[in-house]
């Protein structure tokens, strides 16, 4: 066999069991049916002593890994704000992966870079961002936090006259970060990696929807001094709700601070007419992150973040050797905006969805997983003994199950795990403001009316489980 023959024949076989875990999707059980030892048990074992046919080792994987799957791809997934993959952003992936460009150096992929650039204008387009702010493509959320605030650092911290990428931290003025209380742990986490230290936080009072008091940060800021990072949010995780992005720029930037913007989900509000409104003043900004894994809905790995400071940007991320070959006049090098050098045309899916959605389909896609979450709350608030505890204002419901007795915790999270058990639909559950709840959260293209209603129907089922 040649070795052409072999590589058509694998993709062949990779087609294969990718069209027929798709076509299943409508209908097999949400989670997955097969535990780590049932898995390690079929995919374990010693390594083969020699090779083995590739068509045959991926059938073999397809068949051996499809009861360990979760169909978080699929309609009735509503766990921790997870889209699906867009017919065109999936089918873009599957080129990607073919082309196997490195889409850190212009001249190593000059199209991957291309696409990049073109789907960033896009992008910055859609969310009414600054025309010039850079754009990074990132993993997902977490990166594109670190990302910014790296920027955030680099910013604040060379208008006080430190070099902190020449020079490091120590020694330098100390860096002051002003968190709402409700942020999410991606933003704690960055300021770990930065060096900056999550521990340091000054953390200002949220309401109770989670957003973030812009009288409580002014006095917050007016107590403090030197460099100074505001982190706001555009999509609480629990309630969706969005900080007032106006009000915390104007007072952030009156005290000199760089403001970023945790827009994980909650950014792409800015795509529809009907909702911008929640996340108006996020074009004062200097950074914001998000994640086209999410409402987008394109493959894993897919985090994005736009910088309305491209110097600040280069600064923190670009290199220099003698060995690379820099871009020309014209030629963006993606490396020089995010933490990784090497890495996957992450562009080309979303270049691709976009392109095959437009405007009105991004917009159309938001508001109806928009609608769906409200269904889902009107639904549910109407049956006996179901609380649902957030204004809807976006695509996540919280929902909690008081009980007669008394343990409303107790009750709520066995009507979870339940759920989670039946197959029917996939959800979360949390913790809020010292409370068990159940999270739902909406965020896939191809979820339908009749997705809803029959998730609700085995919510409600499960109730009833609980009560005997």
């Amino acid at each position: 066999m040649t070795e052409q023959a072999a590589i058509e024949r694998a993709l062949a076989a990779a087609s294969e069991g990718a069209t027929r875990f798709l076509r299943g999707l409508p209908e097999r059980p949400v989670a997955a049916t097969a535990g780590s030892e049932e898995l390690r048990a079929r995919l374990g074992g010693p390594l083969p002593d020699g090779p083995s046919d590739p068509a045959e080792v991926v059938a073999e994987l397809a068949e051996l890994a499809d009861d360990g799957l979760v169909a978080s791809a699929g309609p009735r997934f509503f766990g921790f704000v997870v889209g699906g993959s867009l017919p065109a952003a999936l089918a873009a992936d599957w080129l990607a992966s073919a082309w196997d460009q490195n889409a850190g150096l212009f001249v190593l992929g000059p199209a991957a870079a291309t696409v990049e650039d073109v789907a960033a204008g896009w992008l910055i387009d859609l969310f009414g961002l600054p025309p010039t702010a850079s754009t990074g493509f990132v993993t997902g959320g977490q990166m594109a936090n670190v990302t910014g605030l790296a920027a955030a650092r680099h910013h604040v911290l060379a208008a006080a006259g430190w070099d902190v990428e020449r020079d490091g931290l120590g020694g330098a003025p100390p860096v002051q970060v002003v968190v709402g209380a409700e942020r999410h742990v991606t933003i704690d986490a960055a300021l770990r990696f930065l060096g900056l230290g999550s521990g340091r936080v000054r953390a200002v009072a949220t309401d109770d929807q989670g957003r973030m008091d812009p009288a409580a940060l002014a006095a917050t800021l007016a107590g403090g001094q030197g460099p100074t990072i505001v982190c706001a949010q555009a999509g609480n995780v629990n309630t969706g709700a969005v900080d007032p992005l106006a009000a915390i720029c104007e007072t952030a930037h009156d005290h000199g601070a760089w403001v970023h913007v945790d827009g994980a989900f909650g950014l792409w509000a800015a795509a529809s007419p009907a909702l911008r409104h929640l996340v108006a003043g996020v074009e004062q900004a200097d950074s914001v992150a998000t994640d086209a894994h999410k409402w987008l809905n394109v493959p894993y790995d897919s985090g994005l973040v736009f910088v309305a400071h491209p110097e600040a940007h280069l600064a923190a991320f670009s290199t220099v050797a003698g060995y690379l070959t820099p871009g020309q006049a014209g030629e963006r090098d993606p490396d020089a905006f995010t933490p990784e050098f090497s890495r996957r045309a992450r562009g080309f899916p979303v270049w691709a969805a976009l392109r095959s959605l437009g405007r009105s389909g991004v917009a159309a896609m938001v508001e109806r997983c928009c609608a769906h979450a409200r269904r889902f709350a009107d639904a549910l608030g109407a049956a006996p003994g179901v609380e649902v505890l957030n204004e809807v204002v976006l695509n996540q419901v919280l929902v909690r199950f008081p009980d007669p007795g008394g343990d409303h915790d107790a009750r709520t999270r066995e009507v979870v795990r339940r759920v989670q058990a039946g197959g029917t639909l996939w959800l979360s559950g949390t913790a809020w403001h010292g409370m068990a709840a159940m999270r739902i959260s909406v965020s896939n293209w191809s979820t339908t009316g009749d997705d809803v209603d029959r998730s609700v129907a085995a919510i409600l089922e499960a109730t009833k489980e609980v009560d005997g």
